[in-house]
């Protein structure tokens, strides 16, 4: 009887050291690696539709810098208003890069007075100035992004409420895993 007592006890001893090493494994993953990260709201429409899951790559940021055309998922900024204690993060597409112009203007983006072609928008997709754009350019600092949704009649972003800073970035969206039939890398847009 006491055999079979010892042979459960380490059964059960093999099953909680697998479990305790695959929740180490995770928690590195998630806290240092990637996180997990679900789209809300249409603002980054058609590239992303409301309730996709993408995971953002936390590390790549900190060896280097966002590029233009990268997807990011940054802490959303006071000027965004969202609800105290939610954790909002924004995903959004990065513009304008440190130490550049950006001016919102007769439906169109520039960056140092050069209108920025953006094929991946549909062409009834009209770029509009908002609150923090509609007096001219903008120039941003040396660790400032303009970043800005896909889906510009609906989105809430820079041209709203300012450029964002490296340090709210949590990184780059780089693979989307839902929906099952959208499954795949996320693309960097050329300019």
């Amino acid at each position: 009887m006491s055999n079979i007592a010892t042979k459960l006890g380490e059964f059960f001893l093999d099953i909680v050291e697998t479990v305790v090493i695959a929740l180490s494994i995770f928690l590195v993953i998630y806290l240092v690696l990637m996180q997990p990260h679900q789209v809300n709201g249409l603002s980054m429409v058609p590239t992303f539709q409301n309730g996709e899951y993408v995971l953002t790559d936390k590390i790549s940021y900190r060896f280097g810098s966002p590029k233009r055309g990268d997807v990011i998922v940054f802490h959303a900024p006071e000027a965004a208003n969202c609800p105290e204690g939610t954790g909002c993060d924004f995903i959004k597409r990065v513009i304008g890069l440190p130490g550049e112009s950006v001016q919102v203007s007769n439906g169109y983006i520039s960056i140092n007075g050069t209108r920025l072609t953006e094929d991946y928008l549909p062409p009834e997709f009209v770029t509009k100035a908002g609150k923090a754009t509609e007096g001219g350019a903008i120039f941003l600092g040396p660790q400032q992004y303009f970043a800005v949704g896909d889906n510009r009649p609906f989105s809430s972003d820079s041209r709203v409420w300012g450029p964002i800073n490296k340090t709210d970035i949590v990184g780059r969206a780089f693979f989307r895993y839902l929906p099952l039939n959208k499954v795949g890398l996320v693309q960097h847009s050329p300019y």
